[in-house]
């Protein structure tokens, strides 16, 4: 699988622009706010019909226009696949598929199997557990559309809980058998997503070890552990012992929306401990090691986006990371930088077909 052609009207800082692949290595040359991250977006975009960034899909629109359209043409299994995903300000997001309009993007999800390498994935580190937690949910949703379909539902349910609890507070009653609909639903579908979880960990951590031994040139031991109040107890336990508390909340506070990810070198936290190039080494790892993770599950390599990675890791981990890319499991790499002679370097060294887009300083911010 890989991306011939993209085009893109109106989306961010773009007015209009196609672009032509290579089949393996194409790069975003130019200096901070050209655009070179926004055109990796876009990729992204269409492979899950959302921005990696910017949540906020109107935002994503060029200044003073009214919509964006964003258009991929691909090579898949020798079959070309047109992906098309629009937006008009006050109307919903489009997205179709050879000129089919998909009802649910979740159905899309895993059809382009994609990994995004950013500076913007030190938010694993440095934020809440709802990112780590977005993080293992995106890696198996790409290769599991049953897990994708339990978390939305168990999502739902969990809001249905948190409003009925508002009920409750609000009108000074309790109704435990209307209560207990939903926690039997939270319980099933909990459960699901609890096994699904640890079986992913199980087989992750192994992958996330091997990939840092090798950028870090097994100059460091690296831990990932899953957090997980089910560990230690069932979930009909620990809603039951927690009623009166979430009554006195008005909100669900124990279940598999509270997992977590604990990630230590050595034996202490990644995020107070490690140092700048650690703490992006610790990351690069953890998305190559979903990159193969997605690539065994799936049988389908992954594009990859490598957005600025080379910015402060030291000559060696440059090195170690080039060496990971020149390796053929990899199949269609997209890189941005601001160093063209650091960027023509380093494609040149993988022998394999590469195009260097030079991005001009006539456009507005990234």
């Amino acid at each position: 699988m890989y991306l011939q052609k993209l085009s893109l009207v109106n989306f961010k800082n773009i007015e209009i622009q196609t672009f032509n692949f290579k089949e393996k290595i194409n790069c975003f040359v130019g200096n901070n706010g050209v655009g070179k991250t926004n055109v990796l977006d876009a990729i992204y975009y269409l492979s899950f019909a959302k921005s990696y960034f910017n949540p906020v899909a109107t935002q994503n629109i060029r200044h003073h226009e009214g919509f964006f359209m964003i258009e991929g043409d691909y090579l898949i299994d020798s079959r070309l696949e047109k992906i098309i995903c629009s937006l008009k300000r006050g109307q919903k997001k489009v997205l179709k598929r050879n000129g089919k309009v998909y009802d649910r993007f979740s159905d899309h999800i895993g059809e382009l199997p994609l990994v995004i390498i950013s500076p913007a994935d030190r938010d694993l580190i440095i934020e809440g557990s709802d990112t780590r937690r977005k993080f293992i949910d995106g890696v198996i949703s790409q290769q599991d559309k049953q897990y994708l379909t339990t978390l939305i539902s168990y999502n739902k349910v969990l809001s249905q809980r948190n409003a009925l609890l508002k009920f409750f507070a609000a009108n000074r009653t309790f109704d435990a058998l209307n209560l207990k609909v939903y926690d039997e639903q939270l319980m099933q579908y909990g459960g699901e997503i609890f096994e699904k979880r640890k079986l992913f960990l199980a087989e992750f951590t192994p992958i996330f070890n091997e990939k840092y031994q090798v950028i870090s040139n097994d100059r460091e031991q690296v831990n990932l552990n899953y957090k997980s109040q089910l560990n230690d107890t069932p979930f009909e336990t620990l809603l039951f012992n927690n009623l009166e508390k979430d009554k006195v909340l008005q909100y669900t506070s124990v279940g598999i929306h509270k997992d977590d990810l604990s990630f230590q070198i050595g034996a202490y936290p990644v995020k107070k401990f490690g140092s700048q190039g650690q703490q992006k080494s610790y990351l690069i790892a953890l998305k190559l090691a979903q990159f193969e993770f997605i690539k065994r599950q799936s049988k389908i390599t992954p594009i990859l986006l490598l957005d600025d990675i080379f910015d402060k890791l030291d000559a060696n981990r440059v090195g170690q990371i080039v060496d990971l890319v020149n390796n053929d499991e990899f199949g269609q790499i997209f890189i941005t930088d601001t160093h063209f002679e650091r960027t023509e370097e380093v494609v040149k060294q993988s022998n394999k077909p590469y195009e260097i887009f030079k991005l001009g300083e006539e456009q507005n911010n990234e």
